[in-house]
């Protein structure tokens, strides 16, 4: 019995195309910036480096620019040769993938720190309580260009990222689409997906509702994991309730990564109305989903490296326990995205697999 591939649908085996043309230019933009901040030496291309919480203080000031100025540059040279149809000797491919994801990596995970993360749980706080004056927060300390610079750093990583995978796809004669080429291995498929998902997605959610018990036992005055004479001064500055605020965050999170294996998590709740029972879009939960386990990843490698995080409460405690586990927090929530997407991707409208 032979299997007719539905016909290509335009608008979905565009987009992989135009991946490599925009990290190209958003490489070459930046590199050049870079460039600029080598020459004149009026400043870092992603901020400053001086955060104890980045592994960018390890790179000399001086080294900075000009070092990125070449990785980017580079980089944009590599992504425009992703643009064409022909497949490369093995070598040059392996090459050429290699330093794509590498720099890919740096951009995503290496370049943000916690402040990207701490944003996004800030956020809600920030939005919410901005009319009245709380948190009582300088606004134009909180948005800084070395924010900006991190959260535009992410972003291009993701978008060369798309790029590689793309070139990737195509040059292994795969489906640019969905990725797909024979048949599906044995982890890939739906049931096995299923499985598998299940684990990680119920990793991914304890961890961040163990970080939030801790922050809402110091709203409740339990010095969990810290002495009291530090809940004192938390509780005076009023970050217990910033505190309180983040782990709220985290809850809704841990609440959320469940949905990645709950039937909500595909048909929208009945008590939603206009949407009850409609299909929940598979990028509106895999994107938000990708973006928190990127900034987790990136905010655990800064703080692993800081002396002042493992004396965090005096020693190992439950205060810095929950964070300990963020290393495996980002990597599972990663997983169980990836298994979600995996269940729910379908027929590929390009290949007709599936």
């Amino acid at each position: 019995m032979t299997t007719t591939a539905a016909p290509i649908h335009s608008r979905t085996s565009r987009w992989p195309d135009r991946l490599a043309p925009l990290a190209a230019g958003w490489l070459g933009l930046w590199g050049v910036l870079a460039l600029v901040a080598t020459i004149t030496g009026a400043g870092y291309p992603f901020g400053a480096t001086g955060s104890e919480n980045n592994l960018l203080r390890l790179v000399p000031a001086e080294a900075g620019p000009p070092l990125f100025a070449v990785l980017l540059l580079t980089a944009a040279v590599a992504a425009l040769t992703m643009t064409g149809a022909a497949r490369p000797a093995g070598f040059l491919r392996a090459v050429l993938l290699s330093y794509g994801w590498a720099v890919a990596f740096v951009l995503a995970v290496v370049v943000p720190d916690a402040r990207v993360l701490v944003l996004l749980g800030y956020a809600p706080m920030l939005i919410v309580g901005a009319p009245f004056g709380w948190p009582p927060v300088d606004y134009s300390e909180v948005f800084t260009w070395a924010l900006f610079a991190r959260i535009a750093a992410l972003a291009g990583g993701v978008l060369l990222a798309g790029a590689v995978l793309a070139w990737q796809r195509r040059t292994a004669g795969a489906c640019v689409a969905c990725g797909r080429g024979g048949t599906d291995r044995g982890w890939a498929t739906a049931a096995a997906a299923t499985r598998w998902g299940r684990w990680t997605a119920w990793t991914a959610a304890v961890i961040p509702f163990g970080y939030a018990l801790t922050r809402f036992a110091w709203a409740a005055g339990v010095p969990l994991g810290i002495s009291p004479d530090m809940l004192d001064e938390l509780t005076e500055t009023g970050a217990v309730w910033a505190g309180a605020g983040l782990g709220a965050f985290a809850t809704a999170g841990a609440i959320l990564t469940l949905g990645l294996v709950q039937r909500w998590g595909e048909r929208f709740p009945r008590w939603l109305p206009g949407l009850a029972g409609r299909p929940v879009p598979v990028k509106l939960a895999v994107v938000p989903a990708t973006l928190v386990a990127l900034a987790v990843t990136a905010a655990t490698l800064g703080l692993l490296s800081t002396p002042d995080f493992w004396r965090l409460g005096g020693s190992f405690s439950m205060a810095s326990a929950p964070m300990l586990l963020w290393p495996l927090w980002g990597v599972a929530l990663g997983a169980a995205t990836y298994a979600y997407h995996l269940r729910r991707r379908g027929t590929c409208r390009a290949c007709g697999r599936g």
